[in-house]
Formats: structure tokens, C-alpha cells, sequence
């Protein structure tokens, strides 16, 4: 059995754990910034920067004290190296170093989406590769098999925003308060997911990609009228991403061998999101597996499980390995014609 530490800072949530090999989760703490960030709508990348500086060591040590050991005694530190704000980064993964070189342990450089990937095997024990997922975060929305450890065959991908994007900017739109995930699920409860027509992007298209800055576009129109409720226009928000992701999840397991359908990253957290794909999956035939709602957003849990895993296949990092902006999971892939640098 390894103990992994895992250390993330790849936006705007400072945390470390504890995990090991065997899917305990030992002790973690995740500390957030949405007070410093709220005042501007959005994450600010200097201010999260500087706060992770400012927490993680204090972090490190609540979480190695809680376990009643030395950073000696863990088998490796994880620590993300990407893709994200490049500063917080940069904080993290220099802490991870610090920690590795100190103690002379292994370093596991993560990339952050992997740490989404894997994280429901963690959770899990029964899911096995290869599975497809849906990767919808606040940077990211990806179609992928996830073949084994560091084996990743992308599918589809967003040409623009991201879905994560795309509910905090509606949100903003509303006067909402940041994050705007749970506050548009929230308002959406109340309304009527009819009442408000908007596009639904890229639906019918032949390949598994996603876009949804033409949906934000027609909710900026929707508030500009002034003729709808805000409830009305979140639910009716909430339910085209609804349709866009199960339409476009379904083409992709058309496409996919996989016998289970995955969904993890920020966006796995809503309700509606996360009951429509359970049906799409059951009506498919696949097996269906989304990690808590803790677990689908920033948490070094998954960042440490991401370590282990590749800990476990000799997958060991060395104390050069780059911090990164961008890092794809699959490098191979095609671009998408029409697509931006998110893709």
C-alpha cells in the first residue's frame, strides 16, 4: 500500500490530502476564495495566486498533523503541473518540489484533468478500463475514453466555452453571485425550462463536440429584453446544456465500445446534468458512475489518487518536470476545425 500527498492549486482552491493506494482518503483540506474573487465575478489570476502562497504550507502541515506523520514517512508527493492559471500553478507544483527534494521522495508531476479522470476510481472499486467520460469543468468540456493510466482517446470537444464557462457567465447575466454553477441551479429550480426558447448548439452534427458561447450569447438577449423571469431564463439555460450534453454524449458512445459512461469535473455537480446522463447512459445499456459532488470540483483527493495511480505503474516524475498552462490528455488529437486554443 503507497500514501500519496497530493497538493492542487490549479485555480482558485488551495488543497492537500492524504490518500493511499487503497482508496483511503486519510486527511484533506481544501480551502476556497470566493470572497476575494466574488467583487470581480470571476477568479482573478494574480490575487489567486498570492492566496495559495499564502495557505498551502499552513495546509501541508494540518494535513500531515491530522495523519500523525512526517512528510518523510509518505511514499510520493503529487502535485499538479497543469494545465490551469499558470500561477497557481507554478505555487503548487514548486511546493510539491520543495517537499520532494526535502524529504527525498518521488515526485508525480498531475495533470489536473487526469486527476478528473480517474477520480471515480477512487470512489469506484468496480470501475475498470476502459469507460467514456464527460470532462465538463469551468475550463474544460471533453468527450474521452480513458483507456488506462495515462492512455486517453479524445472524442469530442468544446469548439468555444466550456460549460462550466458558460453557467458562470449566464450567471453573471443574472446578477447571480460567483461561482455560478450552484446559484443557476438553484434559480432554475423555480422555473420553467420551457418558458424562454434558445439554441442548442452543434445538436445533429456529426461528430461529439460541443460549443456553447452561441447559448451564452442568447441568454445576453434573453436578460436584455427584460421580459422573463430570472428563474425561467435559468431553467431554461440549465436545460439546453441538458439537451447539448446528452446529445452530444450519446453520438459518443455510438462511437465507443466503453461499457460504462463516466462524468466528472465541476459541472458533474448539477442535479440535472448528472439525472439526464444516468438515463442516457441506462438507455444505452452502459453502466453509469459520477463521483460526489466533492469530488467532482478542485480537490487534491483526486490529485493524490491520480498519483497513486500512476505511482502504482512506475509513472515518477522528475524535479525538472514543467509547470503548464495547457497540457491535453490526448496530444494526438486533431484539431477541431472552428476551434480556439481551449480545445
Amino acid at each position: 500500500m503507497a500514501l500519496i500527498l497530493g497538493l492542487e492549486s490549479s485555480c482558485d482552491d488551495s488543497a492537500v490530502a492524504l490518500v493511499t493506494s487503497d482508496r483511503r482518503i486519510v486527511a484533506q483540506r481544501v480551502v476556497g476564495q470566493n470572497s476575494a474573487h466574488a467583487p470581480f465575478g470571476g477568479v482573478v489570476p494574480e490575487i489567486a495566486a498570492r492566496a495559495h502562497v499564502d495557505v498551502l504550507p499552513g495546509l501541508v502541515a494540518e494535513v500531515l498533523e491530522e495523519a500523525g506523520i512526517t512528510v518523510g514517512e509518505v511514499d510520493a508527493i503529487a502535485a499538479t503541473a497543469g494545465p490551469g492559471l499558470i500561477g497557481g500553478v507554478m505555487v503548487g507544483l514548486l511546493t510539491g518540489k520543495g517537499l520532494a527534494l526535502a524529504s527525498g521522495k518521488p515526485l508525480l508531476a498531475i495533470n489536473h484533468l487526469e486527476g478528473h479522470a480517474l477520480s471515480p476510481r477512487l470512489v469506484d472499486p468496480a470501475l475498470g478500463f476502459p469507460y467514456l467520460l464527460l470532462l465538463a469543468s469551468g475550463g474544460h468540456c471533453q468527450l474521452l475514453e480513458v483507456r488506462g493510466v495515462g492512455d486517453y482517446r479524445r472524442l469530442g470537444t468544446t469548439i468555444d466555452d466550456a460549460a462550466g464557462e458558460a453557467f458562470d457567465k449566464a450567471a453573471k447575466l443574472l446578477g447571480l453571485p460567483y461561482p455560478g454553477g450552484p446559484a443557476m441551479e438553484e434559480l432554475a429550480a423555480g422555473g420553467d425550462p420551457k418558458a424562454v426558447p434558445l439554441p442548442r448548439p452543434l445538436i445533429g452534427s456529426a461528430e461529439p463536440h460541443f460549443s456553447f458561447a452561441g447559448l451564452k450569447s442568447a441568454v445576453q438577449r434573453a436578460v436584455a429584453a427584460g421580459i422573463h423571469r430570472p428563474e425561467d431564463v435559468a431553467a431554461s439555460f440549465q436545460q439546453a446544456v441538458v439537451d447539448c450534453m446528452v446529445d452530444r454524449t450519446r453520438l459518443a458512445l455510438r462511437m465507443s465500445d466503453a461499457p460504462a459512461l463516466v462524468v466528472a469535473g465541476g459541472v458533474a455537480a448539477n442535479g440535472a446534468i448528472r439525472s439526464a446522463l444516468a438515463s442516457l447512459a441506462e438507455g444505452e445499456g452502459r453502466a453509469f458512475s459520477v463521483p460526489p459532488g466533492w469530488l467532482c470540483t478542485d480537490n487534491a483527493a483526486m490529485i493524490a489518487w491520480a498519483g497513486a495511480e500512476r505511482f502504482s505503474s512506475g509513472l515518477v516524475d522528475g524535479l525538472d518536470a514543467p509547470a503548464r498552462a495547457r497540457w491535453p490528455l490526448d496530444p494526438l488529437a486533431e484539431a477541431v476545425r472552428g476551434a480556439g486554443v481551449k480545445a
